[in-house]
């Protein structure tokens, strides 16, 4: 076996504060299984704008409590160095989350911070909720949101204001993300940080909080029948005591999906956008003869939601049309603030705000940016995540959205009038955006930055017999947007594509717009130029 190797996997277990992935790496080391260190030991687990990300094991390239030990001890450097001195901690019920929970507070109370912790397993929005309620300096969030069973993650807000930047409780961008990875790197030995015992498990006085604020979004309560799944996540408690507090009928639940389980046995994949994860909450949506049907995401930051479209039956909304509808709603409303959403959701809501004369501002793709925009009066991304009510969580709720998506219902319903109808109102006036995402799975993240390399070196002529009219790289971009990495490509007929690499997954993921007269020719439009598109992303 490599020396080298061999050499740093010693001094990692010597410092492990886990015995279980300490004994893993041993073994590993006594049976000679050099590829299989290689892949614990491919560099220290990035320290991103998403936080952390990565499946559970031992070594430096996996979530464990040696990478969340340290992940801590850097954070609490960067809060010492700024005179932070207050952090609030949460977590949802994947696996690893309790363990990372103690692991986050020891180091934290060692550093001297003021450590509050959550109660329980909670949803995301609680704690972004928390950590501007009790004004906390840092909020840090154990959660891998819709990612597989095997991954857990770091989300880290931060408070009124750092590095210059006004983050109002949202989630760090650059240039935070970087001093936070420079201060976790300077971190070379876990055992020799002190740690303390000293934090306070908050009592129920900042959830009942979070339900009362988030009730008042829904003065109007109906009696709708409403579907509701967790996708086997922490969404269920909390938003059924919202929903009770604002005066709906009881919710509807998808029993084996309501408990939270880290396992997610029901599903491939825990996100209400993947194929199948909504099957078992439309069968009871017919059995039950429901009025809607409304998903969260595992750490329910994000809604999902199902209609009974009276051309085709039950179906899943897009993301971009949940959006659209929640914006129309809002925008009836004249509200004071701006409208937001990322560059690879559909641009309807752009032309929303012109037809009510509201400002809106279109941000690189993640929620983080969106929260960044002063005033935030409604913010989406296509992938179901909406803003309704910044003021009290500054980042993407997938509970505020589905009470705002129920109460925007329930007013319809009284006029006799539909979700779809809604819709069609929107199309009529501005045309009808077909949208669709492609996503690539990938096991090795390289070929996507080969894929991208090609496209920018070897730019295609046209795709599905459609002129290619311009490309922007996205990494040097012309409009005022911060540099990421990919491509937006414009064909002829106003076709817009966008190619990027997910924030968050080992995917390649790829977005579609066309604008016609009709779903029908939507449709036909995006059936012609879906599997030429996934040939060139091959």
């Amino acid at each position: 076996m490599d020396k080298a190797l061999q050499a740093e996997v010693l001094s990692w277990i010597s410092d492990d504060p886990d015995p279980s992935t300490a004994a893993t790496l041993q073994a590993l080391l006594d049976s000679g299984d050099e590829v299989t260190l290689r892949r614990y030991f491919n560099g220290f687990l990035q320290f991103g704008t998403a936080g952390l990300r990565g499946p559970i094991g031992p070594g430096p390239s996996c979530m464990n409590r040696a990478v969340v030990g340290r992940t801590a001890a850097g954070i609490a450097a960067y809060m010492k160095a700024r005179g932070m001195s207050k952090v609030v901690v949460g977590r949802d019920a994947r696996y690893g989350s309790e363990d990372f929970t103690r692991q986050t507070a020891e180091i934290m109370s060692g550093a001297g911070m003021q450590v509050f912790v959550l109660p329980r397993p909670l949803p995301t929005p609680v704690l972004a909720f928390a950590t501007e309620f009790l004004a906390c300096d840092v909020g840090i969030m154990i959660t891998a949101s819709h990612n597989p069973p095997e991954d857990n993650g770091y989300k880290v807000y931060i408070g009124p204001v750092a590095d210059g930047i006004n983050y109002a409780s949202s989630q760090i961008v650059n240039p935070t993300d970087g001093y936070i990875a420079k201060e976790i790197d300077a971190i070379t030995s876990l055992s020799s940080q002190k740690r303390g015992s000293s934090w306070t498990v908050l009592e129920e006085d900042v959830v009942s909080e979070y339900v009362r604020r988030t009730a008042t979004l829904a003065p109007r309560p109906g009696d709708l029948k409403i579907v509701y799944t967790a996708m086997h996540g922490v969404g269920t408690e909390t938003i059924q005591r919202v929903f009770n507090h604002a005066g709906f009928a009881t919710l509807i639940l998808v029993d084996e999906q309501c408990t939270p389980d880290p396992d997610f046995p029901t599903v491939a994949f825990p996100n209400p956008e993947e194929p199948g994860a909504m099957d078992l909450a439309l069968k009871k949506a017919r059995d039950f003869g429901a009025d809607l049907v409304i998903a969260n995401d595992p750490d329910a930051d994000r809604c999902a939601a199902a209609i009974n479209d009276p051309r085709t039956g039950w179906r899943m909304l897009r993301g971009d049309e949940l959006g659209i509808i929640l914006g129309e709603w809002i925008a009836r409303t004249k509200p004071e603030g701006t409208f937001g959403n990322s560059i690879v959701s559909s641009s309807a809501l752009r032309k929303i705000s012109a037809h009510y004369d509201i400002e809106f501002k279109e941000v690189l793709t993640g929620f983080k940016w969106l929260a960044k925009i002063e005033n935030l009066a409604f913010g989406y991304e296509e992938a179901i995540g909406y803003a309704v009510d910044s003021d009290n969580v500054n980042d993407k709720d997938g509970i505020s959205a589905a009470l705002f998506l129920a109460q925007v219902a329930t007013d319809l319903k009284r006029e006799g009038i539909t979700l779809s109808d809604l819709l069609d109102e929107v199309w009529v006036r501005h045309g009808f955006h077909g949208t669709e995402q492609i996503s690539i799975r990938v096991t090795d993240l390289s070929s996507i930055t080969r894929l991208l390399a090609r496209l920018r070196t070897n730019p295609p002529s046209e795709i599905a017999g459609r002129v290619v009219e311009s490309i922007d790289d996205l990494a040097a971009p012309k409009d005022g947007l911060p540099p990421t990495d990919g491509l937006r490509i414009w064909l002829a007929g106003g076709i817009r594509i966008i190619v990027r690499p997910s924030g968050t997954e080992a995917k390649l993921k790829c977005y579609i717009e066309v604008v016609t007269t009709s779903s029908d020719e939507s449709q036909k439009l995006l059936d012609e130029i879906r599997q030429p598109l996934k040939e060139l992303l091959s």
